[in-house]
């Protein structure tokens, strides 16, 4: 831009632009959130407006998983399958949305980490810390598909709660499909508590010794 000119950033520059990655050329779109003051995102690559159902990943912001590639959990495999998963049909989005630690924030959920080695599994550290197992909302997500025009999902997710939830708030989810990547030794003991006390509905087969 010139020297000696400015814009208004609210009035005349949308949060909108241009996001080349690894998995392809998407584009980002950021959607303020006025009750909670939280900016969200959206990455969409190619065109929402179907025929088919458009292949979406809702996803809860997890910074040890997402940027530090924790293997205390799957978030960050998730969401790199996802991307690849969209790169490969040509069309999806990701709504990343900013609710770590299962939505009780970064500071509780690293208490929560401190509990979990100390025995409590990931639902009971949430509790003792006096947090739910699960706060997150997916509201804000609803919204922002309705205003990126996308109006039939094929959700990628394993969590029941969240297909339930977007529903509720007006999404159309006319398929699920299940997302399970970055299973390992540090993670079975979290991915059983999803299985057995969160009613995710992942392939259990620790009866045959493969893991999850």
């Amino acid at each position: 831009m010139p020297d000696g000119y400015s814009v208004n950033e609210l009035m005349d520059v949308p949060a909108d632009a241009r996001l080349p990655t690894s998995y392809g050329d998407f584009r980002i779109r950021v959607f303020h959130e006025a009750s909670t003051g939280l900016d969200h995102v959206a990455l969409t690559l190619g065109d929402m407006s179907g025929p088919d159902p458009v292949l979406v990943r809702v996803h809860s912001e997890c910074l040890t998983g997402d940027a530090f590639s924790s293997l205390r959990c799957d978030c960050g495999a998730q969401l790199a399958a996802a991307m690849k998963q969209i790169q490969d049909v040509g069309w999806g989005c990701i709504v990343y949305l900013r609710q770590e630690g299962r939505g009780i924030g970064l500071h509780a959920k690293i208490q929560a980490y401190n509990l979990q080695d100390q025995g409590a599994d990931t639902l009971d550290a949430n509790l003792m810390l006096g947090h739910p197992a699960d706060a997150r909302d997916y509201g804000i997500a609803s919204e922002i598909l309705a205003a990126i025009g996308i109006e039939s999902v094929c959700l990628l997710t394993n969590n029941p709660d969240k297909v339930l939830q977007l529903a509720s708030n007006g999404a159309n989810i006319v398929e699920r499909m299940p997302l399970v990547v970055g299973v390992g030794d540090q993670n079975i003991e979290y991915l059983t508590t999803k299985i057995d006390r969160m009613g995710h509905d992942i392939e259990d087969a620790r009866l045959n010794g493969d893991g999850i």
